[in-house]
C-alpha cells in the first residue's frame, strides 16, 4: 500500500501545467495548476445580451438595424493578453495538448447558453455543435482546425454530437489583422453549406427536424465571422443558431 501511495505522489509531481508549464498537480483542473486556474478570466456576467461581452459593446450598438443571424453568442473568457498568449501557443505554435484545456473552458460557455435556454426555444429541437471551417490552405499550413477540436472536446463533455456543416469556398487572409468593415466585406461569399455534414445529419435525425445548432470559433471579435456562418446554415437548414467562442 505504502509503494502504491508513493507511486501516485511521483506521478502527480511528473504532471505540468499546461498554461505556466511548472511541475504541479493538474489532475482535477483540465490541465492546470491551481494558481493558473485561479487566474482565468471567466466571463461570469454578462452585460451585452447578444455577444456576451462582460461589459459594454460598441460592436453591438453599431449593428442595430442590419441583419443577425445568430440569437445570441456566449464565451468562455474575456481576451486578456494571458489569454492571448495561450491562444498562440496552442494556434500559431501547434501546442495540440492545449485543445484539451480551452475545450474545457468552452463548458462554461455552453452552461451560460443552457442557463437561458431553459425557458425558451423547442425543448424538441435536436441540438447539437457544428464549428466555423479554415480554408485548405490554413489547414494545411497549421495541421488542425482549432475550432474542430475545441468542438470535439466539449461535444464529448457535454454529451452533444459534432457535425461539420459548413465549409470555406474560398480562402481569406487572416481577419486578426484587419478592421470591422474589411472583415465584412472579405467574408461575403467564403462560407458554404458542406454538403457531407448536412447529408450525415439528415441521416440521423431526418429532413424535418428542427434544430438548434451552437457554432464554434476560437475568438469572437467583431462577429462578423459568426454572423456569416450563422447566414448560411439558417438559409440552408430549419435552425436556430447561437455562438459558442473559447474567447470575447
Amino acid at each position: 500500500m505504502w509503494v502504491s501511495a508513493f507511486g501516485k505522489l511521483l506521478q502527480a509531481r511528473r504532471e505540468v501545467c499546461l498554461m505556466c508549464r511548472q511541475a504541479a498537480d493538474t489532475r482535477e483542473l483540465g490541465g492546470l495548476c491551481a494558481a493558473c486556474y485561479g487566474r482565468i478570466p471567466w466571463i461570469l456576467q454578462v452585460r451585452c445580451r447578444v455577444c456576451g461581452r462582460a461589459e459594454a459593446c460598441a460592436d453591438c450598438r453599431r449593428r442595430r438595424g442590419s441583419e443577425l443571424f445568430f440569437a445570441r453568442s456566449r464565451s468562455a473568457v474575456s481576451y486578456n493578453e494571458q489569454m492571448k498568449a495561450l491562444l498562440a501557443r496552442y494556434k500559431y505554435r501547434g501546442d495540440e495538448r492545449l485543445a484539451a484545456v480551452l475545450g474545457r473552458m468552452l463548458y462554461h460557455a455552453y452552461r451560460l447558453h443552457q442557463a437561458e435556454e431553459s425557458a425558451e426555444g423547442d425543448q424538441e429541437a435536436v441540438r447539437l455543435l457544428s464549428f466555423v471551417p479554415v480554408s485548405e490552405r490554413r489547414l494545411a499550413e497549421r495541421g488542425f482546425n482549432q475550432a474542430e477540436q475545441m468542438a470535439a472536446v466539449l461535444g464529448e463533455r457535454a454529451g452533444l454530437p459534432v457535425l461539420a456543416l459548413l465549409r470555406r469556398a474560398k480562402h481569406t487572409d487572416k481577419q486578426s489583422f484587419k478592421g470591422r468593415q474589411a472583415r465584412i466585406g472579405d467574408l461575403h461569399g467564403v462560407f458554404e453549406l458542406n454538403e457531407q455534414g448536412v447529408e450525415e445529419l439528415q441521416t440521423r435525425y431526418g429532413a424535418s427536424r428542427s434544430l438548434v445548432i451552437y457554432l464554434i470559433d476560437d475568438v469572437y471579435t467583431t462577429g462578423s465571422t459568426m454572423n456569416q456562418c450563422a447566414g448560411v446554415l439558417k438559409a440552408g437548414l430549419h435552425a436556430v443558431v447561437y455562438g459558442l467562442t473559447w474567447a470575447r
